[in-house]
C-alpha cells in the first residue's frame, strides 16, 4: 500500500476541536503516511510546533499568512527564526500575498513577505508560498528576493500555465489539492497536465477546499485520495503510482 503525504494541513483549526484526536488517530490506517501542519498566525505557529512534536508522523511549517501580518513585530520574527530550528519544522510558511481582501495594506503584506523570505534564506528552509489574486507582485518579489535559493512550494496553485512554467523553471514545486476535482477548474487541470510529475505534491489545506464529492463539507487528509484519482486520470497513471511519486516529491521538498 502506498501512503499519501499531505503537504499542507491546518489541524489546529477550530473546525477540528471536537474530534481532532480521533481523526488524527485514524489517518495512518486510512493510508495517510505523513502530514505537514502549516502555521498561519503567531498563535497557529505555536500550536503547529506542539503538534509536530506530539505526533511522530507530523511535521510543521512556521510562517505568517499575509492576512495575519498587520500587527507583526521584529520580536515575532526572532521567535520564528529560533522556533524553526526545531527538528520537526521543515519549512517557512505559509507566507506570501493575498489581495482578495483589502486588509492588511498591500505594502504591509509585502514587507513581511520579504522579511520571512529572508528567514528562509537564513535558516536554509524551503518556503510555502500563498498567493491569491496577486500573481505579478508575488512573482516579482520571489524573483528579487528568493528565486529558488532554498526551494519551496507554491501552495494551492491557482494561476495559469505561464506562471507555472516560471515557478517550475526556478525550481519550485506546485501544490495540488481539492480544486482539481471541481468542474470549473480548467486552469488548474491545464497546469497539472503541463507540469512534470516529479514537481507536483498533494495537499488538502484542510479544513478548506474539500474535493468533490464532499465539496462544501469540512476537509481532511482522508479525502486526498480523490485528488490523487483526479491527477492520475489527467496524467494517464495508476492512482497508487501518483500517491507514491507525490509522497517522494514531498520528501524532497521538505528534505526528509
Amino acid at each position: 500500500m502506498e501512503y499519501i503525504f499531505d503537504t499542507h494541513a491546518h489541524y489546529d483549526d477550530e473546525a477540528f476541536d471536537e474530534d481532532r484526536e480521533s481523526l488524527i488517530g485514524s489517518l495512518r490506517e486510512n493510508g495517510i503516511g505523513n502530514v505537514c501542519n502549516i502555521g498561519a498566525s503567531m498563535e497557529s505557529c505555536r500550536t503547529t510546533l506542539a503538534m509536530a512534536e506530539k505526533y511522530p508522523f507530523f511535521y510543521g511549517a512556521l510562517g505568517i499568512h499575509p492576512n495575519e501580518t498587520k500587527d507583526l513585530t521584529e520580536e515575532d520574527m526572532d521567535w520564528l527564526r529560533k522556533a524553526s530550528g526545531s527538528e520537526k519544522i521543515v519549512a517557512i510558511g505559509e507566507i506570501g500575498l493575498d489581495y482578495y481582501w483589502d486588509e492588511p495594506d498591500r505594502e504591509i503584506q509585502k514587507k513581511w513577505f520579504v522579511r520571512q523570505l529572508s528567514i528562509a534564506k537564513d535558516t536554509g528552509l524551503p518556503v510555502v508560498i500563498h498567493s491569491r489574486d496577486a500573481a505579478k507582485d508575488t512573482m516579482d518579489i520571489i524573483k528579487a528576493e528568493h528565486k529558488g535559493t532554498t526551494g519551496g512550494v507554491i501552495h494551492c496553485f491557482s494561476y495559469g500555465v505561464d506562471q507555472a512554467r516560471e515557478y517550475l523553471d526556478m525550481g519550485y514545486f506546485l501544490g495540488i489539492g481539492g480544486v482539481l476535482t471541481f468542474k470549473n477548474a480548467k486552469k488548474l487541470k491545464e497546469v497539472a497536465e503541463y507540469a512534470p510529475m516529479d514537481r507536483l505534491v498533494l495537499e488538502t489545506d484542510c479544513p478548506y477546499l474539500t474535493p468533490v464529492p464532499y465539496r462544501g463539507k469540512r476537509n481532511s487528509s482522508l479525502y486526498l485520495s480523490y485528488v490523487a484519482e483526479a491527477l492520475a486520470e489527467l496524467k494517464g497513471m495508476e492512482k497508487d503510482e501518483v500517491i507514491r511519486v507525490t509522497a517522494e516529491n514531498a520528501r524532497r521538498l521538505y528534505r526528509l
